[in-house]
């Protein structure tokens, strides 16, 4: 609403009428400003500037006033302010659309980056060691001229499918060198389902340098059972 149209507005409200009879007379007044008041010559206008300022809020209120009475008497700085002011409106309004759509397109990537970081790291923190089809070496040394199991620093959680016919119960697990002290170790509960003992543990491999090593395994009191193991 323009400057002249807020002064008429605060009448209007005065004598009660409703917010549709408001705009309607409004308009009606702002038509007759652009045609009543004509000045050919352009006597007492302020420049081109002054008015695109006001239009634009980017004039003080303290400088606008000088101007109030003239543009409410003046139809040419009507019409130039009244112009002024829709272009005014219509470049925020495409800038406040613009930045919606910045950031429409900013937080679309963000969460397409956020499910990938999430997916990626689901994967590399679960590692499945899958031992059922595999022969138990007992001891602390696993069996000779067997391929090793592959093992991800990057893995935090273990889920060991155990050799067929492991009992459910409390299971112990360690990562070591040969003949070495265990570098990681871990206790967990064994759930027989469906004729699958799986056990679940949480070893952070990170503190584990790549290479070759043991993964010991054991039912809790009982002997260690031994699988070679590749740390990549």
């Amino acid at each position: 609403m323009d400057v002249y149209s807020r002064h008429r507005e605060a009448n209007l409200n005065s004598k009660g009428y409703s917010a549709r009879d408001e705009k309607r007379v409004l308009d009606a007044l702002g038509r007759g400003l652009l045609r009543e008041f004509p000045n050919p010559e352009r006597v007492g206008c302020p420049p081109s500037e002054i008015l695109k300022g006001m239009a634009s809020h980017r004039v003080s209120l303290a400088e606008a006033e000088k101007w109030l009475d003239h543009l409410g008497s003046c139809s040419p700085c009507y019409r130039d302010f009244s112009q002024f002011r829709k272009t005014y409106q219509l470049r925020r309004k495409r800038t406040l659309l613009a930045i919606a759509a910045s950031i429409l397109v900013c937080a679309s990537i963000g969460g397409w980056g956020l499910v990938r970081w999430h997916n990626k790291n689901q994967a590399t923190q679960v590692a499945v060691l899958d031992l059922r089809d595999w022969s138990v070496a007992r001891g602390t040394e696993p069996n000779p001229g067997v391929r090793p199991l592959e093992l991800s620093r990057e893995a935090s959680r273990l889920n060991i499918l155990l050799p067929l016919g492991s009992s459910a119960g409390e299971y112990e697990v360690r990562i070591a060198k040969q003949s070495e002290e265990a570098l990681v170790t871990a206790i967990g509960t064994a759930k027989l389902s469906k004729g699958v003992t799986a056990l679940h543990v949480v070893l952070r491999m990170s503190s584990v340098s790549p290479g070759t090593y043991v993964l010991q395994i054991r039912e809790a009191g009982l002997e260690w059972n031994s699988y070679p193991l590749d740390v990549r």
